[in-house]
């Protein structure tokens, strides 16, 4: 009897669970079978299946560089962020809204160590971010990282390049502060290693370089520090790790934190301007055609 045409609940929880632990019984059954046919022909033995995922099945991209692509080099290399890939260190100015609430301010804490040196807070106080925007690039920031919030929630992360863009809005969602962190690492003062994993198309190029010229390019590894910014499905995952290595072959990571995760909303041409601001790359509802349409 198939579960769900039982109107009795206990007895359909009951018999669901039977179903599943059948499945389940079957499903390994199956797989120790396999093993044992592919163990008998040794060499002959037909290649291992691989599932099917969103990630391998993705939607073709003709935007995907290669790692060779001449054109794209030449095109980073005159860039808004080139000189900062060429020894230009970055400076950060740190904002949020005009009254941030005390998980807000516990959260660009955390992101203040994230750079250490090189980023400093600044309170709102009023001022419109075309101010601060002029305010920064006289006082020689690089760059701008403003928080947004919805009821005591970080929920949105603006970075504007300086002086001439461009501004870069991400979706901010899942954020854990370090305290909450089981068994965290202290973050210690020297520049972080970075990691940038998946960003295979222009857009994610350009994405990824932004985030890169946000840290200098010349990490000291003394600090054993590393930050990771992990590309899976357009959600960008941030961690922050300490390393230590045990032997030649084995490292071991503890945790430093926050995490939080972020989805590009849009690039903007230029600095912040919502009113009359020209986009690059802005994500709208039809685009999402498919499950498996990935843009970074």
């Amino acid at each position: 009897m198939v579960s769900t045409a039982i109107r009795c609940k206990e007895k359909r929880k009951e018999v669901y669970k039977k179903e599943r632990l059948a499945k389940k019984k079957e499903k390994k059954e199956k797989r120790e079978q396999r093993k044992k046919e592919a163990e008998a022909l040794g060499d002959e033995a037909p290649p291992k299946q691989i599932p099917k995922t969103l990630d391998n099945t993705r939607e073709h991209d003709e935007t995907v560089v290669q790692p060779d692509d001449e054109e794209v080099q030449a095109e980073e290399s005159k860039d808004e962020f080139a000189s900062y890939f060429n020894g230009k260190p970055p400076r950060i100015l740190l904002t949020a809204t005009a009254k941030p609430s005390k998980p807000l301010y516990k959260f660009m804490m955390d992101i203040l160590y994230v750079f250490p040196r090189i980023c400093t807070f600044y309170e709102r106080m009023g001022y419109e971010i075309k101010e601060i925007v002029q305010y920064a690039t006289s006082h020689g920031f690089t760059d701008i990282i403003m928080l947004n919030e919805d009821r005591k929630k970080p929920n949105a992360l603006y970075l504007v390049h300086l002086p001439d863009g461009p501004t870069y809005h991400f979706k901010l969602s899942t954020v854990t502060l370090a305290k909450d962190i089981n068994n965290h690492a202290r973050p210690s003062l020297h520049p972080a290693e970075l990691i940038l994993t998946n960003f295979t198309t222009r857009l994610g190029l350009r994405v990824g370089r932004a985030l890169a010229s946000l840290f200098p390019q010349a990490p000291d590894f003394r600090g054993r520090r590393v930050v990771t910014f992990h590309n899976q499905r357009d959600f960008l995952f941030f961690r922050h790790h300490r390393y230590v290595f045990d032997s030649e072959e084995k490292a071991r990571l503890q945790e430093i934190g926050p995490r939080f995760t972020l989805k590009l909303k849009s690039i903007q041409k230029g600095t912040f301007d919502t009113k009359f601001g020209e986009y690059e790359w802005k994500h709208t509802t039809d685009m999402d055609t498919s499950r498996r349409r990935f843009f970074l």
